[in-house]
């Protein structure tokens, strides 16, 4: 995608914590979440260029003091997303609940590039303290194509780009998807760090705001598994809802992740 595109999505996606198809409900056509999900978190955000439009991106607790996100969420100089400086770790609500945390620092993946798609689009969020709710595991490996997974977030309940047109709820959203087959998405679009995933609901997905956000399947045990992280549109099609999503694999970052949080010092690449 373009670095405008990049950026109206990433504002969205800002704004979008839960995005979802055009209806009252979030990720658009999804549904009020139906459990307690201890791990999610949301990130508010500000875009000064785009006149200090304020939003949303979401992010899952992996570390007591950690969250992981996507990189454009968290990328001043490319996408103009601003973190306000604080995280809000396991609440259903947007702005209330759940236990909230100063950002210390934030480590972007040093092979981070905004493009179509983009490119290692994680990141790494370091609390100023360490919270009491439950980290996610994660997972060994996707599932296969055809694999049931779930969405979460808080982004725009309408499916619009424009982020002046963008409604976001305060309740948590989810969605049910599954795994796609990289065949599913744009040619180019998934390969072994990008997954392309698919809605069970017609003209449903995450959309401008859910930036950042889980999507989770269940493990061996029953325990839901993070697998992917959202990044962006699936398809060259312009709309959220109107096709498949597209998610930074999180086990194929696995050991990089590793070496940020049990490292004695940060990489390079981290910002205050």
């Amino acid at each position: 995608m373009s670095k405008l595109k990049a950026l109206v999505i990433a504002v969205t996606g800002v704004l979008c914590a839960t995005a979802a198809t055009g209806t009252a409900e979030a990720i658009v056509n999804g549904t009020d979440s139906t459990a307690r999900y201890g791990f999610m978190a949301s990130i508010p955000e500000t875009v000064p260029q785009l006149g200090d439009v304020r939003g949303v991106c979401g992010a899952s607790l992996i570390h007591p003091r950690w969250v992981v996100t996507a990189a454009h969420c968290v990328d001043p100089e490319g996408t103009g997303a601003v973190p306000d400086g604080t995280v809000r770790i396991g609440s259903d609500r947007r702005t209330s609940g759940g236990t909230l945390r100063a950002i210390d620092r934030v480590v972007r993946h040093p092979g981070y590039r905004l493009g179509q798609p983009n490119v290692h689009d994680i990141a790494l969020v370091r609390l100023d303290r360490p919270v009491r709710e439950r980290p996610i595991r994660l997972a060994a490996a996707p599932g296969a194509p055809g694999t049931p997974t779930r969405l979460l977030g808080f982004g725009t309940t309408l499916d619009t780009t424009d982020i002046t047109k963008a409604v976001f709820p305060q309740r948590l959203q989810q969605l049910d998807t599954r795994r796609g087959a990289a065949e599913e998405c744009s040619p180019g679009y998934a390969d072994a760090t990008r997954l392309c995933t698919i809605s069970r609901r017609p003209g449903a997905m995450a959309c401008v705001g859910d930036s950042g956000g889980p999507q989770i399947e269940r493990g061996r045990h029953g325990r839901w598994e993070l697998i992917g992280t959202t990044s962006g549109p699936g398809d060259t099609d312009s709309s959220c809802a109107g096709g498949p999503g597209l998610y930074t694999s999180v086990p194929a970052h696995a050991e990089w992740i590793r070496s940020v949080i049990n490292g004695p010092s940060l990489h390079s690449s981290a910002r205050r």
